[in-house]
């Protein structure tokens, strides 16, 4: 979910996860996981280089002096308890964003958890497959990687990295075929203890310099004026594609992109930030 803040400050209010994204693609070759080749051309998709001792990467924000470029993300976290209310009716996906962002030629970023692909498979296969998305890990089941994030059940050392690669493993069982090596921590909390969980795994940990506080917003012209006042060169905005935790996306979406465009923004995904990053550093 979406906070008000930046950094570890960062998304799900009250341990309400939000989720995701939907509807059919077209066909593509994508980045495979933290340990497989990826990509269109076969070739490794762009990370950053681990810290001290095989530490976890961050990345925020790509280079703010290579030109306008900006980066729109969209968590898919639905939680691993949500099942009964997907069963009750509950809408995590949201059809009508991502046909907004096919239309708009806007491509992004969806960082899914395994839960959601589980629940949405043919939503999740239709991303994997479209040249014009990528797909990122969000963790299995939306649970924080720290203590005291959002209300977020909290996950043990222990199952931190198994979380991950179990996220993984929903991915490509819902026909995903190459998930890129990036991870997002659920609500945006991590710290040296969770960085340290996933050293090894080879996923670069993907935050956030623009908060579009969308989650639960009711006012689309207060989340659009605070994602065009907040993005700059190289930024990276959160958004949610759930109609039933982030329902005005779809509208803040069409009323950005146009907007960006006219001021020279051009939209790319966060592995060509984070192939400009590992260029310049």
């Amino acid at each position: 979910m979406i906070p008000q803040v930046r950094r570890i400050t960062a998304v799900c209010a009250l341990g309400v996860a939000l989720a995701a994204c939907g509807t059919a693609g077209s066909a593509r070759q994508a980045p495979a996981g933290p340990s497989a080749p990826a990509s269109r051309s076969a070739s490794r998709p762009p990370v950053l280089v681990p810290g001290p001792g095989g530490l976890t990467p961050v990345f925020e924000h790509g280079p703010r002096t290579l030109g306008k470029t900006v980066a729109l993300t969209f968590d898919a976290d639905m939680t691993a308890d949500q099942g009964p209310r997907a069963a009750a009716g509950e809408h995590f996906d949201n059809p009508g964003l991502i046909g907004a962002l096919r239309t708009l030629k806007v491509p992004a970023t969806i960082f899914m958890t395994g839960r959601w692909a589980d629940e949405y498979p043919t939503e999740a296969r239709s991303l994997g497959h479209d040249p014009q998305f990528e797909v990122a890990n969000h963790s299995y089941s939306h649970y924080a990687f720290t203590a005291k994030c959002y209300g977020l059940p909290t996950l043990d050392p222990g199952e931190m990295r198994e979380d991950v690669e179990r996220a993984y493993a929903s991915l490509r069982s819902a026909g995903v075929p190459h998930a890129l090596p990036y991870f997002r921590f659920p609500g945006g909390c991590y710290n040296q203890q969770a960085l340290r969980a996933l050293s090894g795994t080879g996923v670069t940990a993907v935050q956030w310099d623009v908060v579009s506080g969308d989650a639960f917003a009711k006012d689309a012209d207060a989340v659009t004026r605070q994602v065009l006042d907040g993005v700059k060169p190289g930024s990276v905005v959160i958004m949610h594609c759930t109609r039933s935790a982030a329902p005005t996306t779809e509208k803040v979406v069409r009323a950005v992109v146009p907007e960006l465009r006219r001021r020279g923004y051009r939209f790319v995904k966060v592995s060509e930030l984070i192939g400009e990053t590992s260029k310049h550093h």
